[in-house]
């Protein structure tokens, strides 16, 4: 407990600094936790049967984050670093004498990529978000990326709080079992109403009006936990309990933003379908 309350004392002035700081910095910084993501997420693939080289998880996804945030007149861009990788990674695969290792050397690379890169989302929110209206409370207070990215951490965050509570509370009903034993339907219920709620009132703050954000918390609380339980099914299959080390207490980078994964691709496509502008002009 110590060493979780020393991690977080640590690090929640340097997520808040860097999330005030805003561009580039914050864009910079979801960069280099895609490549710390991508490099714990090489070791557990291996560790589970596949092969990956290490830039895999380590170039890639950083410069598909990069090429999001700073070239968003390229739309194609993203597509082309990440076609680029799945080449370099084929013809890796080929120096393989056993055809088998060398399938298994070109999968692992290609989750590798994909998988780390989908932090791009991030990226993507923070520059292609519509804007907040005038007269709307975080109006004044923050630009459109910076709050519709404020209000997916604290819907994320305000589903994993209450599917805890709610699962030690009640615990009832086992929620895919065999991938992640602690979880249960109705922590997975409280969860979401919570995500629901949050998500209105976010709605309302950002403008977007309460019906509008409570459909987005519903969504951002079921792809963050599918995100959750994604990243458990890579660590069960790598039998590990945590994705790495680098925060003591907590685990790794991977176990801090696999909610994010899914969830945070999930609002990007909201706000492209509700008509924020992608490819960003000017």
């Amino acid at each position: 407990m110590r060493e979780r309350v020393l991690s977080a004392f640590l690090l929640v002035p340097v997520v808040a600094g860097v999330f005030l700081a805003g561009m580039p910095w914050l864009a910079l910084g979801v960069a280099i936790l895609a490549a710390l993501a991508g490099i714990e997420l090489v070791r557990l693939v291996r560790a589970a049967g596949l092969d990956a080289p290490g830039w895999t998880g380590t170039v890639v996804p950083p410069l598909v984050v990069l090429a999001v945030a700073f070239l968003p007149q390229v739309a194609i861009a993203p597509f082309l670093i990440l076609a680029a990788g799945t080449i370099a990674g084929a013809l890796a695969a080929f120096r393989h004498p056993d055809p088998r290792d060398g399938w298994l050397a070109f999968a692992g690379g290609i989750v590798t990529m994909s998988y780390a890169s989908l932090l791009a989302a991030l990226a993507g929110i923070l520059v292609a978000a519509p804007a907040v209206p005038e007269g709307a409370p975080l109006h004044a207070v923050l630009d459109p990326g910076r709050a519709w990215l404020l209000a997916l951490v604290l819907v994320v965050w305000g589903f994993d709080t209450f599917a805890y509570l709610v699962g030690r509370t009640v615990g009832r009903g086992r929620f895919l079992n065999h991938i992640s034993p602690k979880k249960t339907w109705s922590g997975v219920i409280g969860g979401a109403v919570a995500a629901v709620v949050i998500g209105a009132a976010l709605g309302w703050a950002i403008g977007a009006g309460p019906l509008a954000g409570a459909v987005a918390g519903l969504v951002i609380g079921v792809t963050a936990q599918a995100g959750d339980v994604a990243e458990s099914l890579v660590k069960r299959a790598a039998g590990a309990k945590d994705s790495g080390t680098l925060i003591p207490g907590h685990g790794g980078i991977l176990d801090r933003v696999d909610s994010f994964l899914f969830a945070a691709p999930a609002l990007w496509i909201l706000l492209v379908l509700q008509g924020a502008p992608w490819p960003v002009a000017g």
